[in-house]
């Protein structure tokens, strides 16, 4: 059915005049308001304003122009239906054929700095979404455009089919129209929650534009498909430019976000997150980034292999020299130097090189979400430290100590439950991950079968390859440990706990108490020397 009239109204008026020229030069009447009308009418394109054809005024400041019997009949009678012919024959109703109309910029005026709550609401667009969504309704017969993208599709439908477009255009349009719909409509839920007294217990609404699809999802039998949060408030692996390489895979995007997450905890210094099956197996902070990539790879080499890594600073040269010979999935910095990017093309074709769309800096506080089967669970991100520090044993932690102890907390935090790291002071104010349990059904496990195996297996590889210490193994791998940290990311049920602890050396842990046992866990520290702190803090992550 061809066009004859089209309703113009848009906020957003990028190649609105071009696309509204070129509608008019097919003969397709213009209707417009306010600044469109008058910006179509300065560029010399041939408008007729909607009060016209109303025959009402805009009034209330504007709020009220579009919503009038005459725009909505006009598109939702059925063309086809005779009683709907007859009643617009009745009452003199013409037809609105084509609507393009972009709302008001909500989140945009939500985003800036100081805006008033009055200012938010006045931003609500009314009359855009009724007409957007009388359009798409009745699709069958009218054309609606939302988004300047699709202006030459239009035309050049128009064009090829004697001024109509196709119903498979118009259905797609009209999903369009929905989807944005739901996200318009979401940022606004999401906004007015945050201004009502228990706002986390209202209705939670998610909508995200359209998908990407990947090659496939965990396995090569399942399908994939991956959604962008249009307004990221921080740096994010989903707005990250690949700069190099194959494109990103299902689980590259899960490791590449769990390895940004955590070295986040590490922004402001040198630093660096290697990770494996979205655990960290390397994490170490240095001098210079070159030495923290070096102290982080040699926190477990062998799980390193195939990983994926992301780094606080800039990558240079020397750095990215490390990455030769090296197996690596994916690497994420703030920025690369030329000649580091360069060396890095050419070292791999497959290696993907990602790149942060925004500074890194520490985490912002919003929802972390989980999906199960049927429903949704939201929290707030796990941003947090410790509530406290407290020592309940004889042996006092030191003060030495504390900068290793919470740089433990902060990779333990991103160690899948149950959790237990040991880590070590490698040179004077630089750490490192030395031994890692993760994703035990109990805690001893993960303290005596997997962190201190691993954490005395790198002890050996230093003897190997280092001669300089000049030391027996057993010497070597008592003042390794005896120097370390031992976390938990939740509190210790029993003393068997600590026994291996003492068994293999450590003399200091840290850990968020609130057992009933706390009395004889502190009382095994005391027995066998240990210098204990409470954190107050669990760090669960299932």
């Amino acid at each position: 059915m061809k066009i004859q009239r089209a309703l113009i109204s848009v906020s957003d008026k990028a190649g609105v005049v071009a696309f509204a020229r070129e509608l008019a030069s097919l003969g397709i009447e213009i209707l417009s308001t306010g600044g469109t009308a008058k910006a179509l009418a300065a560029e010399g394109v041939p408008v007729r304003d909607v009060s016209d054809f109303t025959g009402f005024p805009e009034m209330l400041d504007g709020r009220v122009k579009t919503l009038h019997p005459r725009v909505h009949a006009g598109l939702l009678h059925l063309r086809e239906n005779p009683e709907h012919q007859a009643t617009m024959k009745q009452h003199g109703l013409d037809t609105i054929d084509l609507v393009c109309v972009n709302l008001y910029p909500f989140e945009q005026t939500i985003a800036k700095e100081n805006v008033t709550f009055e200012e938010a609401i006045e931003n609500i667009d009314i009359g855009g979404p009724t007409m957007l969504r009388s359009a798409a309704k009745n699709h069958a017969y009218v054309t609606v455009v939302t988004d300047p993208v699709d202006y030459p599709v239009v035309i050049a439908e128009l064009k090829a089919h004697d001024g109509a477009t196709t119903l498979a255009t118009r259905l797609r349009l009209a999903q369009k129209v929905y989807a944005q719909q739901a996200r318009y409509d979401a940022a606004i839920a999401g906004y007015l929650s945050g201004q009502v007294a228990g706002g986390a217990s209202q209705p939670f609404v998610l909508a995200l534009p359209e998908g990407e699809t990947l090659r496939y999802g965990e396995n090569p039998h399942q399908e994939a498909r991956f959604y962008r949060d249009p307004k990221p408030l921080e740096a994010c692996i989903a707005w990250a430019e690949i700069l190099h390489g194959k494109e990103m895979s299902y689980n590259n995007y899960l490791d590449a976000d769990a390895a940004l997450e955590a070295v986040r905890e590490l922004a402001g210094q040198p630093g660096v997150a290697i990770i494996k099956h979205s655990n960290p197996c390397g994490y170490a902070t240095g001098r210079d980034l070159a030495s923290a990539f070096e102290a982080a790879w040699a926190g477990d080499p062998v799980s390193a292999f195939g990983s994926v890594i992301a780094v606080t600073q800039a990558i240079d040269l020397e750095t990215a020299k490390l990455f030769a010979n090296r197996f690596i999935e994916v690497i994420i910095a703030p920025e690369y130097a030329p000649e580091a990017l360069d060396y890095l093309k050419a070292k791999s074709k497959n290696l993907r090189v990602l790149k942060l769309h925004r500074p890194l800096e520490p985490g912002k506080p919003g929802p972390a979400l989980r999906q199960i089967n049927g429903g949704l669970l939201v929290q707030d991100r796990d941003l947090g430290l410790a509530d406290q520090w407290s020592s309940p044993t004889a042996a006092t932690f030191p003060d030495e100590k504390r900068v290793l102890g919470e740089f433990g907390i902060k990779v333990c935090k991103h160690v899948k439950s149950n959790a237990i790291v040991i880590v070590r002071e490698y040179a004077p104010g630089c750490c490192m991950l030395l031994g890692m349990g993760a994703g035990q059904p109990n805690r001893v496990d993960a303290l005596r079968k997997l962190a201190v195996p691993r954490a005395e297996e790198n002890i050996r590889l230093m003897l190997e390859t280092d001669q300089a210490y000049g030391a027996s193994p057993s010497a070597l791998r008592d003042d390794v440990m005896g120097g370390c940290v031992l976390v938990s990311d939740a509190f210790f049920p029993f003393p068997d706990n600590i026994e291996a602890a003492a068994e293999a050396g450590i003399r200091y842990i840290i850990q968020p108490g609130g057992s009933k046992k706390d009395e004889d866990v502190v009382a095994a520290c005391d027995r066998f020397g240990i210098a204990m702190v409470f954190t107050g803090m669990r760090h669960f992550r299932h």
